[in-house]
């Protein structure tokens, strides 16, 4: 059974067991978060698919850590101006272990 969820304006195909890392999620580490945007509920021969979401259906998740991820470089430069800027960004995130998808 497999199901596709939506979160952070990202969408995620995602089983029981599986970790994944997402949006950063306002919640602790070690919290339950239950994910009701559920796109895509498939077992073994049924499919149900939402309009937007399907009714009814959650995905539990455990939240195992909240973090950053590595640093990016973002360097800007004109040409002939003189002009370099140099910044650095590390995106959050928040990892999540899929427990039950409940359609």
């Amino acid at each position: 059974m497999y199901a596709v969820i939506e979160t952070g304006g990202k969408q995620y195909k995602v089983q029981e067991g599986d970790v994944i890392y997402v949006e950063k999620l306002d919640a602790e580490a070690g919290a339950n978060v239950a994910i009701d945007k559920v796109l895509v509920v498939a077992g073994n021969d049924d499919i149900k698919v939402g309009a937007p979401y399907v009714e009814n259906a959650t995905v539990d998740t455990e939240v195992l850590k909240n973090g950053k991820s590595k640093k990016i470089v973002v360097y800007k430069y004109k040409p002939k101006k003189g002009y370099h800027k140099k910044q650095g960004h590390r995106q959050p995130y928040t990892k999540l272990e899929i427990k039950k998808i409940n359609a």
